[in-house]
């Protein structure tokens, strides 16, 4: 595995808050809550690791010793239902006693809105760090004319930055964008210079436009050439972190200031142990055995009920992970298929006894998990494509009032 020395290894900053190594959970919806915010942390951290694998070296400088192993970012949460206090958004900004520092996402298409979440965000204490998403490649958003879609409006898109700078106060806001809605309609060398005259303190860029979604290969050179555009603040690299190696190679080859994982780490939390002890200069990569594996999954089902509050949904959430931890190793259909339909953890416990747990790490278990389909036609607004500074129309009736993508 690649490493860097520990003199070499980047401090990202975001606003008051010391981020090393430079390395950001991406908010990814129905995955990225607290029990699993918990697991990638507690591999960051040391808490948790394998056999023949010692935790990432201590730090070996001041900076590093206050700075926190990585940035953990929750779902992705709209900013009406915020304000509105819906009930499954209220659960899903709430952020463990060790977190720190606490970092939430905001999707949000009406400046006054936006504005509106952002000041109940300071005034509540409910965060330290806000991120603004303009990435999200879905239907039932960009459909009204978020996340994906919106920076192509670039006086709506100023105007969101502007509440949501201005409301923040001490807090930094950051925020996560994609090269653009298609490959006629780039924007996000327009959107980085908006972000950097409005007062954002980071910008992440995944290196797909929406119409790709998640399929292809991401332009890791379009990272580079916003780096080289907005040299004022921190760019952050997305796409195609399948390993702690990946993420060496993107920092060398973009000279992005870190790195945001999304796909990557699921069912592997563990990679963030990695990208720690890769970035601090020492190591290999984490090569678990099945029975090790199975361990983290038990520790995850019990996480989300004991968040949930209820042990049998809290297993039945956990089903949806089950194949990407399980991916490459021998497994069964049948058994795989058990393992999926499980409620309870006494089930998952009798399932997970019954996989032949000794089997090492597989060859060619890394590589894309999640969604993969490219080339999709985004779904917008009638007429939106039309002028990129008409914003007539636009209003609190495109929110959304759900949270998680």
């Amino acid at each position: 595995m690649t490493t860097l020395a520990p003199s070499a290894a980047p401090t990202l900053t975001i606003g008051p808050h010391a981020v090393r190594p430079p390395v950001v959970l991406a908010p990814m919806a129905g995955i990225t809550n607290a029990p699993f915010r918990t697991l990638c942390r507690e591999f960051a951290e040391g808490v948790r690791g394998f056999g023949g694998l010692p935790p990432a070296d201590a730090p070996e400088t001041a900076e590093a010793a206050t700075a926190g192993r990585g940035l953990f970012v929750s779902e992705m949460i709209t900013t009406r239902a915020l304000v509105e206090r819906n009930e499954k958004t209220m659960q899903l900004i709430h952020f463990d006693a060790g977190e720190t520092p606490r970092s939430i996402q905001l999707y949000g298409v009406d400046p006054v809105t936006v504005g509106k979440a952002v000041r109940m965000i300071v005034d509540e204490d409910l965060a330290d760090h806000i991120d603004l998403n303009f990435g999200c490649p879905v239907p039932k958003v960009t459909r009204k004319g978020g996340g994906s879609a919106l920076p192509y409006k670039r006086p709506l898109l100023r105007a969101i930055l502007r509440e949501a700078v201005t409301g923040a106060g001490d807090l930094p806001v950051t925020m996560k964008m994609r090269k653009g809605i298609d490959e006629d309609h780039i924007t996000y060398l327009d959107a980085g210079r908006i972000a950097v005259q409005e007062g954002v303190t980071a910008i992440a860029l995944h290196g797909r436009t929406a119409a790709q979604h998640y399929g292809g290969t991401a332009d890791w050179d379009a990272i580079a050439r916003l780096k080289e555009h907005v040299p004022e603040i921190p760019v952050l690299g997305n796409g195609d972190i399948w390993s702690a190696d990946d993420a060496l190679r993107m920092v060398r080859e973009t000279g992005c200031d870190g790195v945001v994982v999304g796909r990557g780490c699921l069912g592997r939390p563990w990679l963030f142990g990695d990208l720690v002890t890769a970035f601090e200069g020492g190591g290999a990569a984490a090569a678990p055995t099945l029975r090790e594996v199975a361990g983290v999954m038990r520790r995850h089902a019990e996480l989300l009920g004991e968040w949930i509050g209820d042990e049998s949904r809290g297993v039945i959430d956990f089903r949806k992970h089950v194949a990407w931890y399980l991916k490459g190793f021998s497994v069964g259909s049948e058994m795989r298929k058990r393992l999926a339909i499980t409620s309870s953890l006494d089930e998952l416990d009798e399932g997970l006894g019954r996989l032949d747990l000794d089997q090492p790490w597989p060859s060619g278990a890394d590589g894309p998990r999640g969604r993969t389909s490219g080339n999709n036609r985004v779904v917008l607004p009638d007429g939106w494509l039309k002028d990129p500074y008409d914003c007539a129309g636009i209003g609190p009736e495109a929110e959304l009032d759900t949270s998680g993508g």
